[in-house]
């Protein structure tokens, strides 16, 4: 198999029929790229996404049968636990929307009054030449299997299992 992880984060949207799961891309390019080569070529039906915790972080891993078997690729990305994983977590049912997103900075001239940016400030916060940032996501949509495991579990998963006999287990000396 191979892993891709060279994302930006994952951001969770809630607002929806289901809610949004967006692997975070830091180029546009990059992220249409591994759509055309890759998620456009998986089964919907078999999209699995795994969520596994290690303290205080968590491993987002997804992956799914392919029709294009040359170009297969799985995403994961070791993150922090945060709020909205946490809500997203309590809410999710089960499935939820896949989604494609670019994460760029959002100075305060490009936020709404009452916006928070990356530091936290609403813009009437920020003086006239500050540069704090956010994001901001959008993409494709997909579909997904969602599963909370803890590491004592990853073996059980077979997604999860290879993720991390690769990318952590076999680190280890």
């Amino acid at each position: 198999m191979k892993w891709f992880d060279n994302l930006v984060g994952v951001a969770y949207r809630y607002y929806d029929l289901r809610m949004n799961v967006v692997p975070l891309f830091d180029d546009f390019k990059r992220a249409q790229e591994f759509w055309r080569e890759t998620i456009k070529w998986w089964n919907d039906h078999s999209i699995k996404i795994r969520f596994v915790e290690t303290g205080d972080t968590y491993w987002f891993i997804m992956g799914a049968e392919t029709t294009r078997v040359e170009n297969n690729r799985f995403l994961f990305k070791v993150l922090p636990i945060s709020s909205h994983y946490d809500r997203f977590k309590k809410g999710h049912e089960g499935s939820a929307y896949l989604r494609l997103g670019v994460y760029t900075k959002k100075y305060s001239e490009d936020v709404k009054n009452d916006a928070k940016c990356d530091c936290g400030h609403i813009k009437e916060d920020h003086g006239v030449d500050d540069d704090d940032g956010g994001d901001n996501g959008g993409g494709d949509n997909g579909g997904g299997d969602n599963e909370f495991l803890t590491e004592s579990k990853v073996k059980d998963d077979v997604l999860a299992w290879n993720c991390f006999s690769v990318n952590k287990y076999s680190q280890k000396k």
